[in-house]
């Protein structure tokens, strides 16, 4: 079925994920005067195919990558733009990238660019070590914070070496794509909860606690920081990431990297993206004020020389509905402008405040006003998961329970 004229109201009813798989339940549901079909499924899950290993850098609120590539294998086609103007860590432009789409990524966060764009350029191995190699250690160096709570004194001493070179590099405009992934690896092994981090034992890795709060759990834990050798976690995780990655796979990458767009702007003004461009736009935008986000990457701002103060400044914490509403509005005008004719907006929201808060309800007057065609929600209900239950959250009990996501057209 050609990609310009796909009908979700035909596929999804008759949508299995495998033989054995449940149909589609359709239900209707009244949206400010509109009849909307609800397609409720298991459309895809973490098991349906193994999703890349390149998408294993942590953030906050990121949703898994068999989310994008279900509705990029359907709605585009090899050489199309898909677009994400709340990119965080870059799953759906990476998905896009390993299938052969062209790309732009937005986030007001300059961290997102950072986690993101340095994998299109997947280094050769030998030359990510000579690099390493040839990083000069400062025996001098101290942090301007301190850090002593989550790291050995040796590690905290390679940690600065790092931040000073990439730093200096980015300065002067001689940093390159091996630079760049040096600096994406080492942002995401900062700190976290096993011997593959700098830190001691701490939270997730999408999550830095507050020194104090660190405090607390190495007295509790009655831990000090031990060895990590930088260099070394840098080299491993890189191995991890690229492990799976076939020859085609880093071409496209590399090809959608060399014309991939990125910006660092309010999604309601991206004057940089051309009108009638873009395909499909795959996003899930800030839901509320549920994630904080500048707080949360306190330390990763830190080692990239990020004002976190100015970044909690921009980010979209809307405390009310209708707040977030009016922010959401502005954002469908300016993806109407950039959607070509035949283009899609997959927008994932979820259910907030314990499930009485129900965003793709109100999500979809708002595409409408914009002058899109609500084609239908469509839920994807997974089993609980290990994360959530982490979080205290559990599947359909609390916090973002579903993949909700509204499917917008432009005739």
């Amino acid at each position: 079925m050609s990609t310009r004229t796909f009908d979700f109201a035909t596929y999804l009813p008759a949508f299995k994920l495998s033989d054995a798989g449940k149909r589609t339940r359709t239900e209707r549901v009244t949206i400010d005067e509109q009849r909307i079909p609800k397609f409720v499924n298991e459309f895809w899950t973490a098991r349906q195919r193994q999703a890349a290993s390149l998408h294993e850098i942590a953030y906050r609120a990121c949703f898994k990558p068999q989310l994008p590539r279900f509705f990029i294998e359907r709605l585009t086609e090899p050489g199309d733009v898909v677009y994400d103007p709340f990119s965080g860590r870059g799953t759906t432009i990476i998905e896009a990238g390993l299938l052969g789409r062209n790309v732009i990524a937005n986030d007001i966060n300059p961290l997102s660019e950072i986690l993101s764009a340095p994998r299109f350029f997947i280094p050769a191995p030998d030359d990510l070590t000579q690099r390493l190699d040839s990083i000069p250690l400062l025996k001098n160096a101290k942090a301007t914070i301190d850090l002593s709570m989550f790291y050995h004194p040796d590690t905290l001493q390679e940690i600065i070496s790092l931040r000073e070179y990439l730093l200096a590099r980015n300065a002067g405009g001689h940093a390159d794509h091996l630079d760049a992934w040096i600096r994406m690896v080492a942002t995401n092994r900062l700190t976290g909860h096993s011997a593959g981090f700098f830190s001691v034992y701490t939270l997730p890795p999408n999550q830095a606690v507050s020194a104090s709060s660190q405090k607390k759990i190495n007295a509790q834990r009655q831990q000090t920081p031990p060895y990590r050798n930088a260099r070394a976690i840098i080299l491993k995780k890189s191995r991890q990431l690229t492990k799976e990655l076939t020859a085609h796979e880093i071409e496209n990458l590399y090809h959608a990297g060399e014309r991939a767009l990125f910006l660092s702007a309010d999604a309601r003004r991206t004057k940089a993206i051309p009108a009638n461009s873009v395909q499909l736009t795959v996003t899930s935008p800030p839901f509320l004020d549920v994630v904080q986000y500048a707080q949360d990457n306190w330390l990763r701002c830190w080692f990239n020389g990020i004002d976190a103060g100015t970044i909690a400044e921009k980010i979209t914490a809307s405390k009310s509905v209708e707040e977030w509403s009016g922010v959401m509005q502005d954002v469908f005008r300016e993806l109407h402008r950039i959607t070509r004719r035949g283009g899609w907006v997959a927008f994932e929201v979820g259910e907030v405040r314990k499930g009485k808060i129900k965003l793709d309800e109100h999500i979809v007057p708002l595409g409408a006003r914009a002058g899109f065609e609500c084609h239908g929600i469509l839920v994807n209900q997974q089993e609980f998961t290990k994360t959530a239950n982490i979080w205290g959250i559990r599947n359909n009990a609390g916090g973002t329970n579903t993949n909700r996501i509204v499917m917008f057209f432009k005739p």
